[in-house]
């Protein structure tokens, strides 16, 4: 069995020799890659996914939950050039690819884009506390400012074990449980306690000196990494009454009164429908490759079939794709019945700017179903 030490830092560690023996061994892995194919119960495109098993976890149940409705799998062997010329799964309407950065094709194939596997979200703090606040909007620092006085809010910082205790199973699992359910993605108990608790800081929100909250982070260097937070009973009420952010800021202004100059926010995948990207964009964080062995990886979305149903989902989900130049730039698609859904914002540092993408131009030349009224945008905030 790996020590929990160990596969933390396997899964987590910049140290570029741990990266490169990541990316070694994820070459071995995918050397035979497979494909699995996503059918949905109701409407939505037939999606598929292939390449790194990565993407498995981190991409295809992204893809499922935005389509809606159950999925059902079936999955097979397939080959690299298969892969990357569109033919591993014939009935796809989309087909994700995840690969190393080196098989990424230097020209595209047509209807086709190439994402970073995911993004690390992450905000510079300088010695003023004060200065995060310039970092929100007017509406959320006046909202901010407005619950921290009428809920009572303070920081606690908690140092015990059975404060660890209270929070992983309080809050991060109930959380965890209630938010994403079977797809739920987390570090394990022991993981956590030694990798985190040992090595980092654990913060509670409290409201009236009631802890409803909680932030487990973890120090490297001049960084703080925030990794696991939850709500009391991993109730949904905290959602709506701007408890994450409040206690967001208040670590931010925590990092900026002892001497740090960073707080990683964690990533994400690269959609701006993402809710994550959208909560965490609320900071302004800046937008970068993941320091991690995610660093080296890339995802090819590529669109096999013109349909209402395609559309729908490409409209409905705009993407961060590589730009021309350095950075990202967020492509939002659209065509006369289907604008395009500038409301799922971008505005970072490391996303260079926004593309309109006209869905008769990238779609040209495809198989394409008879036309159809667009349907309801599945999932929309």
């Amino acid at each position: 069995m790996i020590p929990p030490t160990w596969r933390y830092v396997w899964n987590n560690s910049t140290d570029p020799r741990v990266v490169r023996a990541h990316t070694l061994a994820d070459a071995a892995l995918a050397a035979r890659p497979r494909v699995t194919l996503s059918r949905s119960h109701g409407p939505g495109p037939v999606l598929a996914y292939g390449g790194l098993p990565h993407g498995l976890t981190h991409v295809l149940p992204f893809l499922e939950q935005r389509r809606g409705t159950a999925s059902h799998h079936t999955r097979r062997g397939t080959t690299w050039a298969d892969l990357l010329h569109g033919r591993a799964a014939p009935v796809a309407d989309i087909l994700a690819v995840g690969m190393l950065r080196d098989r990424a094709p230097a020209q595209l194939p047509r209807h086709s884009l190439l994402l970073p596997f995911r993004v690390t979200l992450a905000v510079p703090v300088g010695p003023d506390p004060q200065d995060v606040l310039g970092r929100l909007s007017r509406k959320a620092r006046q909202q901010h400012a407005r619950e921290l006085r009428s809920h009572r809010r303070t920081l606690e910082v908690a140092a015990g074990e059975d404060d660890f205790a209270s929070f992983y199973d309080g809050m991060h699992r109930p959380t965890m449980a209630n938010r994403h359910g079977d797809a739920a993605r987390s570090e394990d108990r022991d993981s956590a306690l030694l990798c985190l608790f040992r090595r980092g800081v654990l913060f509670f929100l409290c409201e009236s000196g009631r802890r409803v909250a909680g932030m487990l982070c973890r120090l490297e260097g001049r960084t703080l990494v925030v990794r696991l937070a939850g709500v009391a009973r991993g109730d949904d009420q905290a959602y709506a009454s701007g408890t994450y952010l409040a206690m967001y800021v208040l670590i931010l202004q925590w990092a900026a009164e002892h001497g740090l100059t960073r707080v990683d926010l964690s990533g994400c995948e690269p959609f701006l429908s993402k809710g994550i990207f959208q909560f965490k964009r609320k900071m302004h964080p800046e937008v970068a490759l993941p320091g991690n062995h995610f660093t080296g990886k890339r995802l090819m979305l590529r669109v096999r079939r013109d349909s209402p149903s395609v559309r729908d989902f490409l409209a409905a989900n705009p993407v961060l794709a590589f730009g021309p130049e350095q950075g990202f730039e967020a492509v939002y698609f659209h065509d006369e019945d289907r604008p395009p859904r500038l409301d799922l914002r971008w505005n970072c540092p490391g996303v260079r700017g926004q593309r309109l993408v006209h869905f008769d131009d990238f779609l040209a030349g495809l198989p394409d179903t008879a036309r159809q009224p667009p349907a309801v945008h599945p999932n929309l905030p």
